[in-house]
Protein backbone atom coordinates (compact mmCIF):
# COMPACT_ATOMS: atom_id res chain seq x y z
CA UNK A 1 0.00 0.00 0.00
CA UNK A 2 1.82 3.69 -1.23
CA UNK A 3 1.26 5.65 1.66
CA UNK A 4 1.51 9.49 0.61
CA UNK A 5 3.82 11.49 3.23
CA UNK A 6 2.98 14.68 4.71
CA UNK A 7 4.42 16.67 7.19
CA UNK A 8 2.80 18.88 9.83
CA UNK A 9 4.93 21.18 12.13
CA UNK A 10 2.80 22.28 15.21
CA UNK A 11 3.91 24.60 18.36
CA UNK A 12 2.09 24.60 21.73
CA UNK A 13 2.58 26.79 25.00
CA UNK A 14 2.98 24.64 28.27
CA UNK A 15 2.05 26.40 31.84
CA UNK A 16 3.72 27.84 33.98
CA UNK A 17 3.68 25.56 36.48
CA UNK A 18 4.84 22.36 34.15
CA UNK A 19 6.28 20.11 36.41
CA UNK A 20 7.47 16.92 34.62
CA UNK A 21 7.84 17.51 31.13
CA UNK A 22 9.13 14.10 30.18
CA UNK A 23 5.73 13.07 30.68
CA UNK A 24 4.70 15.02 27.62
CA UNK A 25 7.57 12.68 25.80
CA UNK A 26 6.50 9.45 27.25
CA UNK A 27 2.27 10.70 26.10
CA UNK A 28 3.72 10.93 22.60
CA UNK A 29 5.78 8.09 22.58
CA UNK A 30 2.60 5.97 23.77
CA UNK A 31 0.17 7.84 20.94
CA UNK A 32 2.84 7.04 18.35
CA UNK A 33 2.75 2.91 19.49
CA UNK A 34 -1.19 3.53 19.53
CA UNK A 35 -1.17 4.70 15.72
CA UNK A 36 1.33 2.07 14.47
CA UNK A 37 -1.02 -0.19 15.62
CA UNK A 38 -3.82 0.88 14.20
CA UNK A 39 -1.56 2.07 10.54
CA UNK A 40 0.32 -0.43 10.57
CA UNK A 41 1.74 0.44 6.98
CA UNK A 42 2.51 3.82 8.00
CA UNK A 43 5.87 4.66 9.36
CA UNK A 44 5.93 7.81 11.77
CA UNK A 45 9.10 9.97 11.87
CA UNK A 46 9.68 13.37 13.55
CA UNK A 47 10.95 15.53 16.56
CA UNK A 48 9.04 16.59 19.38
CA UNK A 49 11.11 19.36 21.30
CA UNK A 50 10.29 20.45 24.46
CA UNK A 51 10.92 23.37 25.79
CA UNK A 52 10.95 24.83 29.39
CA UNK A 53 7.92 27.11 28.11
CA UNK A 54 6.49 25.14 24.57
CA UNK A 55 6.86 22.26 22.55
CA UNK A 56 7.76 21.76 18.90
CA UNK A 57 6.49 18.98 17.02
CA UNK A 58 7.34 17.77 13.34
CA UNK A 59 5.41 14.83 12.56
CA UNK A 60 5.96 12.61 9.04
CA UNK A 61 3.48 10.41 8.24
CA UNK A 62 0.32 10.15 6.16
CA UNK A 63 -2.63 12.28 6.64
CA UNK A 64 -4.58 10.01 9.10
CA UNK A 65 -1.75 10.05 11.24
CA UNK A 66 -1.42 13.94 11.37
CA UNK A 67 -4.84 13.94 11.93
CA UNK A 68 -5.05 11.63 14.93
CA UNK A 69 -1.96 13.78 16.26
CA UNK A 70 -4.20 17.05 15.91
CA UNK A 71 -7.27 15.41 17.24
CA UNK A 72 -5.12 14.24 20.30
CA UNK A 73 -3.65 17.86 21.22
CA UNK A 74 -7.00 19.14 21.10
CA UNK A 75 -8.25 16.89 23.53
CA UNK A 76 -5.23 17.28 25.74
CA UNK A 77 -6.04 20.53 25.73
CA UNK A 78 -9.64 20.58 26.91
CA UNK A 79 -8.40 17.93 30.20
CA UNK A 80 -9.00 20.21 33.58
CA UNK A 81 -4.73 19.46 33.98
CA UNK A 82 -4.16 20.77 30.93
CA UNK A 83 -0.63 20.30 29.83
CA UNK A 84 -0.68 22.27 26.82
CA UNK A 85 -2.51 25.89 25.83
CA UNK A 86 -2.82 27.78 22.99
CA UNK A 87 -1.42 26.03 19.85
CA UNK A 88 -0.70 26.68 16.22
CA UNK A 89 0.09 24.93 13.16
CA UNK A 90 3.03 26.34 11.09
CA UNK A 91 3.35 24.42 8.30
CA UNK A 92 1.65 21.48 6.43
CA UNK A 93 3.27 20.03 3.55
CA UNK A 94 2.42 17.37 1.17
CA UNK A 95 4.26 14.72 -0.63
CA UNK A 96 7.41 16.68 0.57
CA UNK A 97 10.52 15.24 -1.84
CA UNK A 98 12.12 13.01 1.46
CA UNK A 99 12.03 13.00 5.20
CA UNK A 100 13.66 15.40 7.15
CA UNK A 101 14.30 12.79 10.42
CA UNK A 102 14.89 8.42 10.12
CA UNK A 103 12.89 8.17 13.14
CA UNK A 104 10.74 9.64 15.80
CA UNK A 105 12.13 10.66 18.77
CA UNK A 106 12.18 13.59 21.55
CA UNK A 107 13.95 15.82 23.79
CA UNK A 108 13.70 17.95 26.69
CA UNK A 109 15.77 20.71 25.96
CA UNK A 110 17.43 22.61 29.52
CA UNK A 111 17.42 26.43 29.59
CA UNK A 112 21.01 27.23 29.54
CA UNK A 113 20.93 24.82 26.10
CA UNK A 114 18.56 27.67 24.80
CA UNK A 115 19.79 30.73 26.53
CA UNK A 116 21.71 32.24 24.08
CA UNK A 117 19.14 31.16 20.82
CA UNK A 118 17.53 34.80 20.17
CA UNK A 119 20.33 36.68 19.00
CA UNK A 120 19.94 38.68 15.80
CA UNK A 121 16.22 38.01 15.67
CA UNK A 122 14.88 41.21 16.38
CA UNK A 123 14.56 43.23 13.46
CA UNK A 124 12.42 40.14 11.79
CA UNK A 125 10.55 39.19 14.76
CA UNK A 126 7.36 40.96 13.24
CA UNK A 127 7.71 39.30 10.09
CA UNK A 128 5.68 35.89 9.50
CA UNK A 129 7.22 34.68 6.48
CA UNK A 130 10.62 35.01 8.04
CA UNK A 131 9.64 33.22 11.74
CA UNK A 132 8.43 30.29 9.59
CA UNK A 133 11.17 30.51 6.89
CA UNK A 134 13.44 30.57 10.20
CA UNK A 135 11.64 27.66 11.38
CA UNK A 136 12.00 25.11 8.72
CA UNK A 137 16.14 26.46 7.57
CA UNK A 138 17.04 25.24 11.38
CA UNK A 139 15.00 21.94 10.38
CA UNK A 140 16.79 21.32 7.67
CA UNK A 141 19.84 22.60 8.90
CA UNK A 142 19.19 19.99 11.67
CA UNK A 143 18.32 16.99 9.49
CA UNK A 144 21.46 17.67 7.09
CA UNK A 145 23.46 17.55 9.91
CA UNK A 146 22.44 14.19 11.32
CA UNK A 147 22.76 12.81 7.47
CA UNK A 148 26.45 14.08 7.53
CA UNK A 149 27.26 12.59 11.06
CA UNK A 150 25.84 8.93 10.40
CA UNK A 151 23.46 9.90 13.65
CA UNK A 152 19.76 8.51 13.15
CA UNK A 153 18.72 10.53 16.63
CA UNK A 154 18.96 14.46 17.27
CA UNK A 155 19.15 14.61 20.97
CA UNK A 156 23.14 14.06 21.09
CA UNK A 157 23.75 16.47 17.94
CA UNK A 158 21.80 19.39 19.59
CA UNK A 159 23.72 18.63 22.87
CA UNK A 160 27.34 19.13 20.70
CA UNK A 161 25.54 22.21 18.44
CA UNK A 162 22.98 23.82 20.34
CA UNK A 163 23.04 26.52 17.72
CA UNK A 164 20.98 23.82 15.68
CA UNK A 165 17.94 24.24 17.69
CA UNK A 166 14.92 26.07 17.02
CA UNK A 167 15.30 29.51 18.68
CA UNK A 168 12.69 29.76 21.14
CA UNK A 169 11.73 33.62 20.78
CA UNK A 170 10.78 32.51 17.32
CA UNK A 171 8.31 29.86 18.35
CA UNK A 172 6.91 32.22 21.21
CA UNK A 173 6.38 34.77 18.33
CA UNK A 174 4.90 32.53 16.31
CA UNK A 175 2.33 31.62 19.20
CA UNK A 176 1.25 34.97 19.06
CA UNK A 177 -0.06 35.54 15.38
CA UNK A 178 -3.36 35.15 14.51
CA UNK A 179 -2.51 34.28 10.95
CA UNK A 180 -1.98 30.87 12.03
CA UNK A 181 -4.38 28.43 12.45
CA UNK A 182 -4.87 26.55 15.62
CA UNK A 183 -5.77 22.65 15.44
CA UNK A 184 -9.22 23.23 16.29
CA UNK A 185 -9.59 25.49 13.52
CA UNK A 186 -7.83 23.00 10.89
CA UNK A 187 -10.18 20.18 12.44
CA UNK A 188 -13.31 22.11 12.01
CA UNK A 189 -12.38 22.64 8.37
CA UNK A 190 -11.34 19.01 7.99
CA UNK A 191 -14.43 17.77 9.60
CA UNK A 192 -16.97 20.13 7.80
CA UNK A 193 -19.52 18.41 5.44
CA UNK A 194 -18.86 18.86 1.29
CA UNK A 195 -20.13 22.13 0.36
CA UNK A 196 -21.32 22.55 -3.38
CA UNK A 197 -23.35 25.18 -4.87
CA UNK A 198 -24.78 23.72 -7.88
CA UNK A 199 -25.34 27.12 -9.36
CA UNK A 200 -21.59 28.30 -9.97
CA UNK A 201 -19.99 25.23 -9.71
CA UNK A 202 -18.22 25.83 -6.14
CA UNK A 203 -16.90 22.95 -4.51
CA UNK A 204 -15.34 22.77 -1.42
CA UNK A 205 -14.41 18.89 0.03
CA UNK A 206 -12.25 18.90 2.80
CA UNK A 207 -9.45 16.52 0.59
CA UNK A 208 -8.77 19.96 -1.00
CA UNK A 209 -7.98 21.61 2.34
CA UNK A 210 -5.13 24.38 2.03
CA UNK A 211 -2.11 23.50 3.37
CA UNK A 212 -0.81 26.26 6.45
Amino acid sequence: MKIVLQRLIVIARLPHDAADRTELGAHYENLNFQLNKRYMWDHITGLLLIYPSCLLHIIESSRDILISVLRDLTVMQQQPDCALMEAKIVFMVHNPENRLFQQWSYKVLDAGLIAGDSKGLEEDEGNMETLVCSVLSALQKLSQHLEITKRALPGSALDETPELIVPLKVLDSLLCRDELQSPQEYLQLYDSPLNVNIEFGQVNPRNFLPNV
